[in-house]
């Protein structure tokens, strides 16, 4: 049988018809219900402010250090705040200096956007899911910037205190840019999430994952380097505008919210996160251990052949390793409920047993 090219295309928004998906990112969690106050209230839909709304801007300087409205721009998704972030800062400063440094495995969209902006990607690969600072730092040397994922997509790892303090130090005495990927930041089982900060820190952020609010796009960047937030406004002047003025109200809503609702998702989380983890150990896999997020990363021999079978004769969406830099793993979603993910497993199992040795790395 020939197998297709597979790209996130193949299986993004496939569902029904028995289907089960452990694909894409999406919470199944509802939003709260506070954002929805929103839909009723909100009755200006003229043009705003391309840095976005200052309500909701004020909201969130309040939740980090030494902030101010004016050091946020609120953006289409985190997507647009990386993209915009890369656009400007490949124009910006050391203009030779065009790498940008990725931990490997990597969220799938890291290396496009860097090279949509002109970049060129680098890698440093990850030792059991978590950075090893000694190849970060050989390597960080010759690069513009560095993508941090903490915790990550896809391994659900989150890296060490001690780590993330030595690339602070690091980066900040080299002048090279941090852009710390946190939109997982309250999705985190093992310890409270430690903000990367100075002077050349971007932190990208969102509202998807903590409020399951992905369709709505609302996500950010915070900086302290104010002539770097500037040239981002001046960039998204000239591309996207401002981001949906209804979608930051509902975001505005959701930043009323205490953390006891955070901490109600994050024991359900770390309910499923235990269910599909023993369940792939149980089978026989051999995976990392999620620390954050809702992904596990099981080592699988032949994972596109794995993912076309899985889809096309059991019903299983799971996406190849190698989209994110991992040949020979296959990312799975628990962004489901319990009694989906036990239906997951069995399926997966009797393909597994079926298919005998073929698939297992040990």
């Amino acid at each position: 049988m020939t197998i297709p090219k597979l790209s996130a295309t193949t299986f993004i928004g496939v569902s029904g018809r028995g289907i089960i998906s452990f694909g894409s990112g999406q919470p199944d969690l509802a939003p709260p219900k506070r954002v929805y106050k929103a839909l009723s209230q909100c009755k200006d839909f003229k043009y705003g402010l391309i840095q976005g709304k200052i309500k909701l801007r004020k909201a969130l300087a309040r939740q980090y250090p030494k902030s101010t409205a004016d050091n946020f721009v609120i953006t289409n998704g985190a997507s647009e705040a990386l993209d915009l972030t890369l656009r400007v800062l490949a124009k910006t400063d050391n203009k030779k200096k065009n790498k940008v440094l990725l931990p490997r495995p990597y969220y799938y969209s890291y290396p496009w956007l860097v090279k949509y902006a002109g970049l060129r990607p680098v890698y440093t690969n990850l030792v059991n899911g978590r950075i090893d600072f000694d190849d970060f730092k050989k390597k960080v040397k010759e690069c513009k910037a560095v993508i941090i994922n903490s915790p990550s997509n896809p391994t659900g790892r989150v890296e060490s205190m001690e780590t993330l303090k030595k690339i602070e130090k690091l980066t900040n005495d080299s002048g090279i840019y941090v852009l710390s990927d946190e939109v997982y930041k309250d999705l985190i089982y093992i310890r409270e999430n430690y903000l990367i900060k100075g002077p050349h820190v971007i932190t990208i952020n969102s509202f998807s994952k903590t409020y399951a609010m992905c369709g709505l796009r609302v996500g950010y960047l915070w900086s302290l380097d104010k002539k770097l937030v500037d040239k981002i406004i001046e960039m998204k002047t000239h591309t996207s505008m401002n981001t949906s003025i209804l979608s930051q109200e509902m975001a505005y809503e959701a930043t009323k919210l205490p953390r006891s609702f955070v901490d109600k998702q994050l024991k359900i989380w770390r309910q499923r996160r235990d269910f599909i983890y023993e369940g792939l150990l149980e089978i026989g896999l051999d995976l990392w251990k999620p620390e954050g997020a809702f992904y596990v990363m099981p080592k699988i021999k032949n994972p596109v052949d794995f993912v076309w079978d899985m889809f096309k004769k059991y019903k299983v969406i799971t996406y190849p390793g190698e989209w994110f830099g991992s040949n020979d793993r296959v990312r799975f979603s628990y962004a489901l409920d319990t009694q989906k993910i036990e239906e997951g497993l069995s399926r997966v199992k009797k393909y597994l047993a079926k298919e005998g040795s073929s698939h297992f790395i040990r």
